[in-house]
This record gives C-alpha cells, sequence and structure tokens, in this order.
C-alpha cells in the first residue's frame, strides 16, 4: 500500500461511496475513464479486486469493504489535521464543507457570500440535494455542517434554528383563486397539482397537511426543482406548495402569486446540524456562529420579494 496515493484513494472512496464510477467522476470533475484507471491500479496495488459488477449493478467486494473502512480513517485523521492547523492559524485560511437540501440553494449562496468576502481565506465545498441524500451523507460524516428544514429522525444530531421558513401556496398571478381571501384548504383537491420528487422534505410536510385534513389533490406532474414548478405554475400547469425563499429572487416579473389558503404557511424553520458530539473545526464553528447570528438579517437584506402576494 506504500505505492498508494492519496488521490487514487479519493477516487476509490467516491466511486464505492456512489457504487458508479460515472457519479464519481462528475463529484471529482474527473472523466469516467480516469476513474476506472486510478480504480484499477489500485487494485493492482492491493493484489485483489475492489469492485465486482452483477449485471449494470458495482458491488464492493470483501478487500474493497475494508478498504473503504481505512479510506474513511484516513479522511478523518486528515479532517483533524487540517482542523489543528485550521486552528493554529485562526481563520486566515481553510475549508467549509456543506451539504445543504435543494430549497437552500436560494438561501445559502447568499449568506456564504458575505461570509468569504469576510474571510478570503476560506475555501468552500457546497453540495445541494434532497432530504435522502443529504441524510446518507450525514450517516457517513462526509460534511462538517448540513442545513435543512426538517430534523432527521434516525439520527442524533446536534441542531440549531437560524431561520423561518414558511410554505406557500403558489399559483400563476391570472388563476381563478388569486383574488379570493380565505380560501379553504379542501378547495385544493379540485386543482391540479405540481409536486416535488420522493424524498423531498417539502412533498413530506405538503403530503402530512393534506392528510390531516382528508384532501387528496390531484397531481399533475412531479417536478425535481423548484425553477422547473416555478415555470410550470407562470406556464398554467397547475398549483404547488414551495418555500417562500424561493421566490426571494423574482425580480419583476410578477408571474407568480401566494394564495391566501386556510392553514397556509405551514410554518418551518431552517437548521444548521451536525452528528452530535462531533468537534467541528473552527471555520465551521465560526460559519455556524455567523449563521445564528446574523442569518436572518442578511437573509432579509439580500431578498427582493418583488412579487405579488
Amino acid at each position: 500500500m506504500n505505492q498508494a496515493t492519496l488521490h487514487q484513494l479519493r477516487v476509490f472512496e467516491a466511486a464505492a461511496r456512489h457504487r458508479s464510477f460515472t457519479r464519481a467522476a462528475e463529484e471529482l470533475f474527473l472523466t469516467q475513464p480516469s476513474v476506472s484507471m486510478q480504480v484499477k491500479q489500485l487494485a493492482k496495488v492491493v493484489g485483489m479486486p475492489l469492485f465486482e459488477q452483477v449485471g449494470k449493478r458495482l458491488y464492493l467486494t470483501e478487500a474493497g469493504e475494508q478498504l473503504l473502512l481505512t479510506c474513511r480513517d484516513i479522511f478523518e485523521r486528515l479532517a483533524q489535521f487540517e482542523m489543528t492547523v485550521a486552528n493554529l492559524q485562526g481563520l486566515k485560511e481553510g475549508k467549509l464543507r456543506l451539504t445543504v437540501v435543494t430549497t437552500a440553494k436560494y438561501i445559502i449562496p447568499r449568506l456564504l457570500g458575505v461570509f468569504c468576502h469576510r474571510y478570503p481565506g476560506i475555501d468552500v465545498s457546497l453540495q445541494v440535494t434532497n432530504h435522502e441524500v443529504l441524510e446518507e451523507r450525514l450517516s457517513q460524516n462526509l460534511d462538517d455542517l448540513y442545513i435543512l428544514s426538517k430534523l432527521p429522525e434516525n439520527f442524533e444530531v446536534t441542531s440549531y434554528k437560524f431561520l423561518d421558513n414558511p410554505l406557500v401556496v403558489l399559483a400563476a398571478s391570472n388563476h381563478p383563486l388569486a383574488n379570493e381571501k380565505n380560501i379553504p384548504i379542501e378547495r385544493l383537491k379540485n386543482e391540479p397539482f405540481i409536486m416535488r420528487e420522493p424524498g423531498s422534505g417539502t412533498r413530506k410536510a405538503v403530503k402530512k397537511i393534506f392528510e390531516e385534513h382528508g384532501v387528496s389533490v390531484k397531481v399533475r406532474m412531479e417536478l425535481g426543482s423548484n425553477e422547473a414548478i416555478k415555470q410550470a405554475i407562470a406556464g398554467g400547469l397547475g398549483i404547488s406548495v414551495v418555500s417562500r425563499h424561493v421566490l426571494a429572487l423574482e425580480g419583476s416579473t410578477r408571474k407568480l402569486k401566494i394564495l391566501d389558503v386556510q392553514d397556509f404557511p405551514i410554518e418551518r424553520s431552517w437548521y444548521v446540524i451536525y452528528p452530535k458530539n462531533k468537534q467541528i473545526s473552527v471555520v465551521a464553528e465560526e460559519f455556524l456562529k455567523y449563521l445564528i447570528e446574523e442569518g436572518k438579517q442578511v437573509v432579509e437584506e439580500t431578498a427582493d420579494y418583488n412579487f405579488q402576494d
């Protein structure tokens, strides 16, 4: 193993985590043949196959499973070393690894802009994904901090609430219900509904409130992004429930309107979390403090809610 390089180990770890050379290549900004070659060279160093392919699926061999555990131990020790160096250097240098749920992409980049301007020597790695993948990364302790709107039920975490995240009913500005007040939630069952993809925290919250009121909506389509949902609503394809934050940069188009529906908005919050008892780096600690103390003010100052409410 003295011949194995750190680069090869990082490539292998990504391929093992994704069970895919293609997805590993996308994450590491490499080509798929390059990932395949690095894994092949590493297997040659180990002296045993690290993967086996059954049909179209990729599986780890026993040697691969053991090497994956070793890689994570090595990377954790390196992270601890980086933390020590960062503590010695203060906040002049360092790395911040974040994973956030999809809707958070409307607020986190603006928050990071102020923070990174304040500490220009800090490099930020930002993963944007749905709630299920975030929990998977959390279980593997792949990042410093995680930002989501529903606390995980299956993991012990340290959590802090730093911002409100109300969910609202959104329609096209020319929708028949656009000018009505105090609309009963039951009225929505006759409306074509645009739903987020399975695994979305917003989808789970919407499903829960409709079930509580015995309302069964007609799902016209499922879309994997809030941008696609907004375009579909503006095109008259239906209504949806989204975070109010997805409208923060709508500008002056005024093609969307929040409906005045009973029991809405659904009151939720943004949380920043990390595994319980984890020692976070000085950079992560400073970003956490910044979110709690300044997050709400920064979001409000940089938002442009120029749409019909």
